[in-house]
């Protein structure tokens, strides 16, 4: 039997790896840079919410196993991640 918050994340996953390959079909079938581009910016929002969501998901499933300092400590590396994906 597959765990539920595991199979949500895996499930989030391959909806965002869909996502990445119908783009890409996308990007292909426009054949224009300026097109491309537009499909490209709007997996940019996709990326770091499909990252939070499954994040989140799994320390939901982690809340009765790990103490308040690890969650902390998690959170404060997934702020890492975002400021440095989001850092210019």
């Amino acid at each position: 039997m597959i765990n539920k918050i595991v199979m949500s994340m895996a499930s989030l996953r391959l909806f965002s790896g869909s996502l990445e390959i119908i783009a890409a079909l996308l990007m292909l079938r426009f054949n224009q840079i300026d097109k491309a581009l537009l499909v490209n910016s709007g997996l940019a929002v996709v990326g770091p919410l499909t990252l939070l969501t499954t994040t989140t998901i799994g320390l939901v499933g982690l809340a009765d196993k790990l103490s308040f300092a690890k969650m902390l400590w998690v959170g404060v590396g997934v702020t890492c991640i975002f400021i440095g994906i989001l850092k210019k």
